[in-house]
């Protein structure tokens, strides 16, 4: 079973590349994130001639997140019991579903901004109300994952240059921590294998030719619980899918299960 995840950076831009991946990369489970479109405008009957059914929660502008499955699609659940919210609405940042023998969660969690910036603090809020969200799943005995686009880097080793980083979001302590409090809910980090440079990134901004220099960060998470993780036969991150006109700014990420 292949599943993956990946922030497409708005499904109507990005619509004919990801139906060209999902036609030749096999994947069977697809946890999307922000899809910057209204449910109603979602792409299901494209998805659905290539064998796709769709679970969304999205209102458009700047968030949405989605499961694309052709292993089959049930128990979803949209949201987090106990979001904080920001500025006064509940996000769409959240769902979960069942996917024949594996059940994930697609998940876009809140950039933060700047440290001092009160999305910082929604963003480690909202990494309480996760972990608490997903306890269950995760002591299940079925193979679970929360996968999407983390916005941390877990370790210096995942961007690359630390430097370059000092007093921003994404690699403070704080939010180290709360990505250190998730995995005590019994998840582990399924890190790809590098496929060209040394570190696997998954995220290379637009500007200043980020991508060709390979100036990344890993912030595309897959978090399994040990069911996950024993049944993971490979993982890598599609960087060829980054390259050339219309590409997101993140990279699938792509894991291949034996179960």
């Amino acid at each position: 079973m292949r599943i993956a995840t990946w922030n497409v950076n708005s499904i109507t831009a990005r619509l004919p590349r990801l139906l060209a991946w999902l036609e030749s990369s096999g994947t069977d489970v697809l946890c999307l994130q922000e899809a910057k479109v209204a449910e109603e405008k979602f792409p299901v009957e494209e998805l659905r001639e290539l064998g796709y059914e769709s679970a969304v929660h999205a209102t458009g502008r700047w968030n949405g997140v989605a499961v694309l499955s052709k292993a089959g699609l049930a128990d979803v659940v949209k949201g987090l019991p106990g979001d904080p919210g920001y500025d006064g609405s509940v996000e769409p940042r959240a769902i979960s579903a069942t996917c024949g023998p594996v059940r994930v969660w697609s998940v876009y969690v809140p950039n933060g901004r700047e440290v001092d910036h009160p999305h910082f603090a929604y963003k480690l809020q909202w990494f309480e109300a996760l972990k608490a969200a997903v306890a269950g799943d995760a002591a299940g005995g079925r193979p679970f994952a929360v996968m999407g686009d983390y916005n941390v880097a877990p370790t210096d080793d995942d961007v690359y240059d630390r430097a370059a980083f000092e007093g921003s979001t994404h690699v403070t302590p704080a939010e180290r921590a709360a990505l250190a409090s998730l995995r005590e809910a019994g998840l582990s980090d399924v890190v790809p294998r590098p496929l060209k440079y040394e570190h696997p990134y998954t995220y290379w901004d637009y500007r200043q030719l980020c991508f060709p220099k390979n100036r990344g960060m890993r912030i595309d998470l897959v978090y399994g619980n040990a069911p996950f993780a024993k049944a993971v036969k490979d993982s890598y991150v599609d960087r060829e899918e980054r390259k050339g006109k219309g590409a997101s700014d993140h990279a699938p990420v792509v894991v291949d299960l034996d179960v």
